[in-house]
């Protein structure tokens, strides 16, 4: 894996003499953000050595590399996910890559389902915590000490002084924010009411399929870790109606420009 991993970073830089401070990965709710990026370089995804290909509608599958709000970042429109097929290994190998190249922080958004009896469809929430329950532990096997401690610390799994600073960018901006802890599930499947139910006995606000391992394994790197999602369902009792994947696309397309403004000026500020 190691030498997969700096295969993909030789090539990239061998198309961009940068280094990023930010590794930002679009999933929804942020994919617009790349329309603000100064762009240097555009590549496809598959045009990457060892990178796998998004097969989800609404992930482009392009890495932008260039600058927002006066830093260089790395960003990629359109994540992976475990139920795609994919390794998690896999699935996290562009975190790694990112860290490599010099990333030292990474930001990460995605939709989910929120069960919290306050949260209304479109909200914009905080991740403060997660709770991961995708099988495949994006760290099982042996551990590459090279890239990160066997027994990685999680006590402060999104950065607080990151989670500060959106805070009191959304005040000023007068978003309106919630703050929460997202649980992530393996999908693809929706959840059944009584899927949501035990999400929200398990103490978390939100449910999703994403997110969770690419911050363990940015943790595993010492990277300083932001999140963000849009809630475009809802699982709260009472609330749980039918969903579908373009309903979600809509929703979260609705809370795109508050999301992008957030994160923009986060990038500029921290």
């Amino acid at each position: 894996m190691l030498k997969k991993i700096k295969e993909t970073v030789e090539f990239l830089k061998t198309k961009w003499d940068f280094t990023p401070e930010y590794g930002v990965i679009l999933g929804s709710g942020l994919g617009e953000l790349a329309e603000d990026i100064d762009v240097d370089v555009v590549i496809p995804y598959e045009d990457i050595p060892n990178f796998p290909v998004s097969t989800v509608e609404g992930h482009s599958g392009k890495l932008y590399l260039g600058t927002l709000g006066g830093k260089k970042i790395i960003a990629m429109k359109g994540r992976f996910h475990y139920y795609e097929g994919y390794a998690m290994k896999d699935v996290t190998l562009p975190v790694r890559v990112m860290k490599l190249l010099g990333a030292d922080k990474l930001i990460v958004s995605n939709a989910s389902g929120g069960v919290h009896p306050d949260f209304e469809i479109g909200d914009i929430m905080l991740i403060t915590d997660h709770i991961n329950m995708i099988p495949e532990h994006p760290l099982n096997g042996q551990n590459i000490d090279e890239l990160g401690p066997r027994f990685v610390d999680m006590s402060e799994p999104y950065s607080l002084k990151m989670l500060a600073k959106a805070k009191q960018i959304a005040k000023d901006l007068n978003i309106k924010v919630q703050e929460g802890i997202y649980l992530a599930l393996q999908g693809p499947t929706f959840e059944t009411p009584a899927e949501y139910k035990m999400v929200s006995l398990l103490g978390a606000d939100t449910v999703g399929m994403s997110t969770a391992p690419e911050v363990i394994v940015a943790k595993h790197m010492n990277m300083t870790c932001f999140g963000l999602s849009v809630i475009t369902d809802l699982g709260a009792e009472g609330k749980v109606v039918e969903i579908s994947h373009e309903e979600v696309q809509e929703v979260a397309a609705k809370a795109t420009p508050k999301m992008v403004s957030i994160v923009t000026e986060l990038i500029k500020l921290y």
